[in-house]
């Protein structure tokens, strides 16, 4: 998007961000509602609404000051800098609520306009036989201060923005310099002192909270200022804080000059205590009325900005937003649309209402603000290097207060905000953009590479107290079969951690590295389509041994060490097959690391039923590895009907203390098994032993054997193609006993 078609605009300082937004903060809002916000809630009440109302607002300037630091910011203000961190998707979405809420305050000021004529109301009456009503005033204002915007751009605006700020300034010396109004001892005044029914205190902030809002009124300028990356933050930080200040002195006056009942009854209370009251109704016409052209200068830019970025349907609707007129490419089409929609406005709104609308508005705003950051803080991305720097808890609270904020005063309007975002994110979504993913990516980086740190400091290589499954599995037979990523899958399913390497044999050169990538984008259609959770990449090595001594010394994606490597082989696997994974389980044997095989052929786990695990007098470390894996598979929901049984085939003098054993576990909660699903089977003879595996587990979808890498040596495959009659078989062998407390 290019909305500076002949150079950044009109080259404006930091003085008219400035004006533009302390004009704006001590506005139609000071002047009229807070004297009822004072007689409402009280005076405490009042400072703690100015108190919440700037957590909000002095997170989102320093978050705003630190985001437009760090890059160009262009035409489109708020709406640029917003839509160049979440994407134009996300940024869109936020930035058609900035320009509502922007074109809904050209007609809440003019609203507030008519308002200063309301003395006027009697003298009206009598001379045209009918009652006064304030659309007299703000129908022909909107249309006399749109003419000049139209046909002047934001030249004739920043002009008026210097005479506003002075009379702003002689109003307010009126004011302080004025006197309690008739009959009335500031001696009574209390800090909790309210009017009979007051409001309450939420309803009381949200008619009042656009009163801090003005503060980001100049950043809708960005496109005519000369320096937007200084200018935005002085300008906005330095009206932040003044209007602040001025608050805090306009309520306390306000405490100490009226009752509770005059000043929630009467909204131009101020011009009762002013010295010099027609000064009170100057200000008041002139502070509006700069808003409303502050707001009619910032709402079609940020309108031509959205247009630019091809936000709204139909590409010649796009073009038509965004044209700009003269060097400075003033949006007259945009004005013109904003314009519309604050006649409709001022037609039919009245001030508290639309108040509450502008307060959802700028909101949902203010918080997306902090939150971007918040995360680019996290996210600590290299192109994210801004001169001014908030705190990331500062703009933390910041996000959470903008939520909080919105329920507290509207719920209903809260919820509303919140489909309305997600309708139009669903109507604006489109596919491969958006930084909003690329943030979330350094967000999630930067804890993983904290998380594995600390993880690695503290974890030792022999604990075994908490063992949780770390697994890897390199194979070039991935696209051929399913079952190995499906057990990989089961194995690592929320307790633990799978990674799964396709093996690529050959040289890293540049012919390899391409296939890599290729390959690498089939495995990753394929976990999306499997909706897996396992860590998907490619390995490109001389050889099975090669890539097998690479991957088992690198820590697994959780940041802990491999503690499990996966085998496999087909019953329709040629001898030597199921030879090189005897050869790799051995080489994998001397990282003392557990040794997972399966054997698996057509029936691909049956029915997901039962699982049958068989423990031998070689299990003694294996058993409560084996009972474990087991139990972890089970949790998965592939396997939710299914229920586990233990074959303990075991000598006669063993029996009896692997029956303690169990019964011990069983009856402390730690082995999720019942006494009736262990039987206990005295043993001393393989063939015999063979031949019960064979009777009782070969309907079962899953058995569980264990083996030793000694019996590995000396008996090589025949320790894997034993059973032949069974189904899926997983046969398991750990390095050291783990403990199951």
């Amino acid at each position: 998007m290019d909305t500076q078609a002949g150079g950044r605009g009109h080259g404006f300082g930091t003085l008219p961000v400035f004006l533009a937004g302390i004009s704006t903060i001590l506005g139609a809002i000071m002047f009229l509602r807070f004297g009822y916000a004072v007689g409402n809630v009280g005076l405490l009440g009042v400072l703690a609404i100015i108190f919440l109302g700037h957590l909000v607002t002095i997170p989102t300037a320093l978050a705003l000051a630190e985001i437009a630091t760090n890059r160009k910011v262009e035409g489109g203000g708020e709406y640029f800098i917003i839509s160049r961190s979440f994407g134009t998707t996300i940024g869109g979405v936020i930035g058609l609520c900035l320009y509502l809420s922007q074109a809904v305050s050209v007609a809440f000021y003019l609203i507030a306009f008519a308002e200063a004529f309301r003395p006027l109301e009697a003298a009206f009456a009598s001379t045209f036989g009918f009652n006064f009503d304030p659309r007299f005033v703000s129908l022909p204002a909107l249309v006399a201060l749109l003419v000049p915007v139209i046909y002047k751009g934001a030249a004739i605006g920043v002009k008026i923005l210097y005479v506003v700020a002075s009379v702003l300034l002689l109003s307010l010396i009126s004011f302080f310099l004025g006197t309690p109004v008739e009959g009335f001892d500031p001696d009574t005044v209390s800090l909790t002192a309210t009017a009979s029914n007051p409001d309450t205190f939420f309803i009381v902030f949200a008619i009042v909270f656009p009163a801090f809002t003005g503060m980001t009124a100049g950043v809708g300028l960005s496109g005519d200022l000369r320096n937007p990356r200084k200018s935005i933050p002085s300008g906005t930080i330095w009206a932040t804080l003044t209007g602040m200040v001025v608050y805090v002195f306009i309520v306390v006056k306000l405490a100490w000059s009226a009752p509770a009942e005059a000043l929630a009854s009467d909204q131009l209370i101020m011009r009762q205590i002013a010295r010099w009251g027609f000064m009170i109704l100057i200000g008041l016409g002139c502070a509006t009325l700069s808003s409303a052209i502050g707001s009619a200068l910032v709402a079609p830019r940020t309108l031509q900005a959205l247009a630019g970025d091809g936000v709204f349907p139909g590409a010649q609707s796009n073009r038509w937003l965004a044209r700009g007129v003269g060097n400075a490419n003033d949006p007259r089409n945009a004005t013109l649309v904003t314009g519309a929609i604050a006649l409709v406005i001022v037609y039919l709104g009245d001030v508290d209402f639309v108040a509450r609308l502008i307060s959802m508005f700028f909101m949902v705003t203010y918080g997306a603000l902090c939150a971007i950051s918040f995360l680019e803080h996290f996210a600590a991305r290299p192109s994210y290097r801004p001169s001014f720097r908030s705190r990331w808890y500062l703009s933390l609270l910041g996000a959470i207060m903008c939520l909080l904020m919105m329920f507290q005063m509207d719920p209903v309007f809260a919820m509303l905000a919140i489909v309305v975002l997600g309708g139009l994110y669903q109507a604006l979504k489109r596919g491969g953009e958006g930084d909003l993913a690329d943030m979330f990516q350094g967000v999630m980086n930067q804890a993983t590479r904290y998380m594995s740190v600390r993880l690695q400091r503290r974890r030792e290589e022999t604990d075994y107290r908490e063992w949780r499954p770390s697994i890897i599995m390199v194979n070039d037979r991935t696209f051929d079969r399913r079952s190995p990523l499906t057990m990989l899958r089961w194995l690592c399913h929320r307790f633990g951690f799978g990674t799964y390497l396709h093996f690529i044999q050959g040289r890293l050169d540049q012919e390899h590295y391409a296939e890599s990538q290729e390959m690498k984008s089939r495995l990753l259609e394929l976990a999306k389509s499997q909706k897996s959770t396992i860590y998907m990449d490619t390995v490109v090595s001389p050889s099975m041994i090669s890539a097998l001594a690479q991957s088992l010394q690198v820590p697994g994606v959780s940041g802990m060490s491999n503690n499990g490597i996966l085998f496999e082989f087909s019953d329709h696997d040629s001898p030597a097959i199921v030879r090189d994974v005897v050869q790799y389980a051995r080489f994998a044997a001397n990282t003392n690391t557990t040794l997972l095989v399966l054997r698996h052929g057509d029936y691909h786990f049956g029915e997901r039923l039962s699982i049958h695990i068989w423990l031998t007098w070689n299990d003694q470390d294996n058993a409560n590895m084996m009972i474990l894996l087991s139990y972890i598979i089970l949790g998965h929901p592939d396997w939710k009907r299914a229920s586990v049984r233990v074959f303990a085939a075991l000598p006669q003098e063993a029996m009896v203390q692997m029956h303690k054993d169990f019964s011990r576990l069983i009856e402390d909660g730690r082995l999720p098994i019942s006494e009736k699903n262990i039987e206990y089977i005295p043993m001393e003879d393989v063939e015999v032993f063979r031949a019960e595996v064979r009777e009782r587990s070969q309907g079962a979808d899953l058995t569980v054997i264990g083996f030793s890498v000694e019996g590995l040596q000396k008996r090589a495959s025949e320790v894997f193609t034993n059973h032949g009659d069974l189904k899926d078989v997983l046969f398991v062998h750990t390095p050291r006993r783990i403990t199951i407390e």
